[in-house]
């Protein structure tokens, strides 16, 4: 089946969400979260795939298929593809370092390599869920993966060396300042939720608030728009004609399962909103990266 023209498209009304963060599953779930999590090689669950987790059919015929996507030589060297491709997208937004300004303001060279080492455990970890994301779209909406490419496993490790679980500045832990910062992200990007990145990056919160204003008046640039729909297409492309299937998961079986457990236009819906905030997100992540060179 050819791939159908996916649009980057924000639904309105924004769905509701329900993401179940790790404390809170247990049994088939907690599994695969461990699982996912030691293939991708990531120290947290991503916001997209606990709020897919919220439809237990849905996840659960989801990760069958996906698992050996994800653990295969072609989804890592995709991965790092779209790495790249963000951070060039990133650097024609010209971000100005920020090194001068937190030296001033007190702050070591290990705590700015602190910052650096944070971020650099997001842009590896938010290109592959945005992969998933944008397979999960492309089979609840009519299109079908290949299956072309090489479904080796990869061996050895991509991401970065594990360290220690991520430090995240809760809205109920955070002073005014940072609320209100919180509540402009959202603002700004049409969400109703403040993404883990930002909130592991606030807990540094002279920085992350330096970090913020110097990059959000971009978002509203074509520059910024431009580099996000380059990223899109290429996604998607990448998914459906490049990355293994060894499970064989199709869109017929995922759409049967989503509506087993909600109906099919809420999933749809979800599917949508992170395949659409995903492309940003990790230009976001490029940007604050080059805002420490």
């Amino acid at each position: 089946m050819p791939t159908p023209l996916l649009p980057r498209l924000l639904p309105y009304p924004v769905p509701a969400l329900h993401p179940l963060p790790e404390y809170r599953v247990d049994g088939e779930r907690a599994a695969a979260y461990a699982a996912m999590k030691q293939a991708l090689q990531v120290p947290w669950m991503g916001v997209v795939t606990m709020a897919y987790a919220h439809y237990p059919t849905f996840f659960r015929v989801l990760w069958q298929g996906l698992e050996p996507i994800v653990r295969s030589t072609a989804f890592v060297e995709h991965s790092r593809a779209l790495r790249a491709q963000a951070e060039l997208a990133a650097l024609r937004l010209q971000p100005a370092s920020l090194v001068p300004a937190l030296t001033k303001l007190g702050y070591a060279p290990r705590e700015l390599e602190q910052i650096g080492e944070l971020l650099d455990v997001f842009a590896h970890g938010n290109q592959p869920y945005l992969l998933i994301a944008s397979i999960t779209r492309l089979l609840l909406e009519g299109g079908e993966l290949d299956g072309a490419g090489d479904a080796t496993p990869f061996e050895g490790r991509h991401g970065p060396g594990p360290g220690a679980a991520l430090v995240l500045m809760e809205a109920h832990h955070a002073d005014a300042p940072t609320r209100a910062l919180y509540a402009d992200i959202q603002r700004t990007l049409g969400l109703p939720f403040v993404n883990t990145d930002y909130r592991a990056l606030a807990r540094w919160p002279s920085y992350f608030a330096m970090a913020w204003r110097q990059l959000a008046p971009n978002i509203d640039s074509d520059t910024y728009r431009e580099g996000c729909a380059g990223l899109h297409a290429d996604v998607l492309e990448r998914v459906a004609h490049a990355l293994p299937n060894p499970a064989a998961l199709r869109g017929a079986a995922l759409r049967e399962a989503a509506a087993a457990d909600a109906p099919l236009d809420e999933v749809v819906a979800v599917a949508r909103l992170f395949q659409w905030l995903l492309p940003g997100l990790v230009t976001h992540v490029a940007y604050l990266r080059a805002q420490l060179a």
